[in-house]
């Protein structure tokens, strides 16, 4: 398919069939990743796949509980990414600094949605989560205090399939300008 049909097919799921995900279908997710731009090709970011029912069903417990729980749909999906902010190399950190953006955010956000673009051409469902327990994921996880979790993608076959009514998007005119 062309790039703006599957940007077009592509929908946040939130119900996700038990059928279980091939380790091939997220090696090629990951492959996607691996070609993501970033600056000065720092690649600042490392994504855990948590496969494991047992452990996924334990990180996703410490992630959606409380105020979080709006996103326990995602305990449902078989697979949960996690992604670990990494540092950026000097150069694009100075770069940065003088800028005033963060730009290992920036290449996180590409590298994400390469991953879910693929995941999407693949037939999969993903969600991308910003809002959940970092600190009780990153306990569960032994992650190390000074590393950052800013983003969890849930991974599954859609149940039911995607809905794939039209999308609601601004018009052209409200979203640039030609000059």
């Amino acid at each position: 398919m062309d790039f703006l049909e599957l940007a077009r097919q592509r929908r946040s799921c939130r119900k996700y069939s038990s059928r279980d995900l091939s380790h091939q279908d997220i090696e090629k997710c990951l492959e996607a990743v691996k070609l993501a731009p970033s600056a000065c090709n720092s690649q600042p970011w490392h994504f855990i796949v948590v496969e494991d029912k047992e452990l996924k069903n334990k990180v996703a417990r410490a992630a959606f509980a409380g105020i979080y729980s709006m996103n326990s749909f995602a305990s449902a999906a078989p697979v949960l990414v996690i992604v670990v902010r990494e540092n950026s190399k000097y150069i694009a950190k100075l770069g940065g600094f003088l800028r005033g953006t963060q730009y290992s955010l920036i290449d996180l956000g590409i590298a994400c949605e390469h991953f879910i673009l693929q995941a999407a051409q693949q037939g999969l469902g993903t969600c991308w989560i910003g809002f959940f327990d970092e600190k009780q994921v990153k306990k569960v996880l032994k992650i190390s205090r000074n590393k950052k979790v800013d983003i969890i993608i849930s991974v599954g076959h859609p149940a039911g399939g995607l809905s794939l009514g039209q999308k609601k998007t601004k018009p052209n005119s409200e979203i640039c300008e030609f000059r």
